[in-house]
């Protein structure tokens, strides 16, 4: 046998091999990338345990019988029972779950254990959010216990019942095709050399008696056979498999993820691909890059650039910074961006970490940056927000709704005099505020002309593509002159209801706005 003979074997045999190896090398990349995108948005649990709170713990370290502390923009674990309420109210946005398009309010309040899931108000769910309030809540289930593990489940199990991709539907039709086909022209050439299985007598030239002959049958379904091999397409397998691969890489150079070959078919089948808005994927951190302080005079602003794209504090400074000669104006900004804040930054192995919302985190950043005033002193690198909350105590909370667009915070100072410190959406401040302070501390009516420039260099900096908030507050509130958070006094019924905060928020003094940015 020629050498030769081994050649088309051969090169097919390698085919499938680079094939077989740059799928290997394709899923396996994929499943890397995959797996550094969910160490990106692993999720973080506040955990009190033997009395102590352990801020960094992995969601997936969690087991029943913790005690977990919630704030706002939390990601829950899992499956939780509500102990206590450190707000006014906790709302949560569980629509991933329960299909409900609105957050929906959560108490301590017990209920019937067979009752269904949108009942259990006691109960916040695992991959659900937490849009407004802080509670303290015990862990009851996790993993696929929890209701969306039971979910997870059931997708898990039709997931078994797998339908065949559409290639694979066109091949097997393309193979009954061709398998008929072929079939067909087999017996038809078999069958028009049926003269040749007979061996006929001749006598005067002519035919006058024959016999069967079974070699000659069999020498012609040899080449029926022959011709059937040789039309069917051999490489046919390993031209589809070179192309998927090809279309693989291909996709990866576009950073596209591939986790299957025959993703990339089905991907070729598709008339119509339906995409979030957003389209952008981030590991979630913002920063403040610009600070905005009133002037001596109401229509005269103050703009700082704020180094650093991290949360740690000592990345980068606030440029022509007057270090420890804060004007009264700056200091009422960094207190309402540290009171106002239900965020924190911790330092960890990994670094300085967010512990809450980003947003909120990236306040108390600016905050650290900002600095204390002559005659207060930080006790560590996060000790500026510590000393301004050391200065006034929060009492009660007004949580941030879409309608005001704006959350607040009601503190109180050693001599009892009780301030409302705002942050929210400048516009919603603008229209509530009544007044505004200079750099001196002074209020003077906010007028038009001062809205005007306030509104300006509001929108200079939405088209920079920045996230801007607004800083407020409003000393003495009329209702709140007696109120320490006795739920029995008459002002207490104000903060059960979210409708009551607009009228609450009015009548207040601006004092500045920050720019942030995704810095991830």
């Amino acid at each position: 046998m020629e050498v030769t003979a081994f050649i088309e074997p051969l090169v097919i045999f390698l085919i499938l091999i680079v094939n077989a190896m740059v799928g290997v090398w394709q899923e396996s990349s994929a499943e890397k990338a995959l797996e550094a995108l969910k160490d990106i948005q692993s999720e973080q649990a506040t955990v009190i345990r033997n009395g102590k709170k352990a801020s960094i713990v992995p969601a997936k370290e969690l087991v029943p019988g913790d005690i977990v502390e919630l704030r706002v923009g939390d990601k829950i674990p899992a499956d939780m029972r509500v102990l206590q309420l450190v707000s006014s109210t906790l709302r949560v946005e569980q629509g991933s779950l329960t299909g409900e398009s609105e957050a929906v309010s959560k108490s301590t309040k017990s209920v019937a254990f067979d009752c269904d899931i949108q009942g259990k108000k006691c109960i916040v769910f695992s991959g659900t959010t937490v849009v407004n309030g802080n509670c303290v809540c015990l862990v009851t289930a996790t993993g696929m216990d929890t209701e969306i593990g039971k979910v997870h489940s059931q997708i898990h199990d039709a997931s078994q019942y797998e339908e065949d991709t559409p290639l694979k539907k066109k091949l097997n039709e393309f193979g009954e095709v061709l398998t008929m086909l072929i079939g067909c022209i087999c017996v038809l050439v078999w069958l028009i050399n049926l003269k040749y299985f007979l061996d006929w007598e001749y006598v005067d030239g002519w035919p006058k008696n024959y016999k069967f002959s079974f070699e000659k049958c069999t020498y012609y379904f040899k080449i029926a056979v022959a011709l059937a091999v040789a039309a069917i397409p051999e490489g046919l397998p390993a031209v589809i498999t070179t192309c998927l691969a090809l279309g693989t890489r291909k996709m990866a150079q576009k950073n596209a993820l591939v986790r299957k070959l025959p993703s990339v078919e089905t991907l070729g089948c598709t008339t119509v691909i339906c995409s979030d808005k957003t389209g952008t994927l981030t590991t979630n951190n913002m920063a403040v890059t610009k600070l905005v302080a009133m002037g001596q005079k109401a229509s005269v602003l103050r703009p700082f650039i704020v180094e650093g794209t991290s949360y740690d504090p000592s990345d980068g400074k606030i440029q022509h910074w007057p270090a420890g000669k804060m004007d009264v104006n700056l200091q009422t900004i960094a207190k309402i961006a540290s009171l106002a804040n239900d965020a924190g930054i911790e330092q960890s192995e990994k670094g300085y970490v967010a512990i809450g919302m980003p947003t909120e985190a990236a306040l108390k950043v600016l905050v650290e940056k900002m600095g204390l005033p002559a005659g207060m002193n930080p006790g560590s690198s996060t000790g500026c927000s510590e000393a301004w909350n050391k200065l006034e105590g929060r009492i009660a909370t007004l949580e941030f709704d879409r309608d005001r667009k704006s959350m607040s915070v009601l503190v109180s100072s050693d001599s009892g005099k009780k301030s409302l410190l705002v942050k929210g959406a400048v516009e919603n401040l603008l229209e509530r505020s009544s007044f505004i302070q200079l750099l001196d501390g002074s209020t003077v009516a906010l007028d038009q002309k001062a809205k005007d420039v306030i509104l300006e260099n509001l929108n200079a900096m939405s088209k920079g593509a920045l996230r801007v908030l607004g800083f407020a507050y409003k000393e003495e509130p009329e209702q709140f002159k007696t109120y320490n958070g006795n739920e029995y006094h008459p002002a207490h019924s104000l903060l059960l209801d979210p409708a009551n905060y607009s009228s609450v928020e009015s009548n207040m003094v601006f004092a500045g706005m920050v720019g942030l940015h995704v810095s991830g």
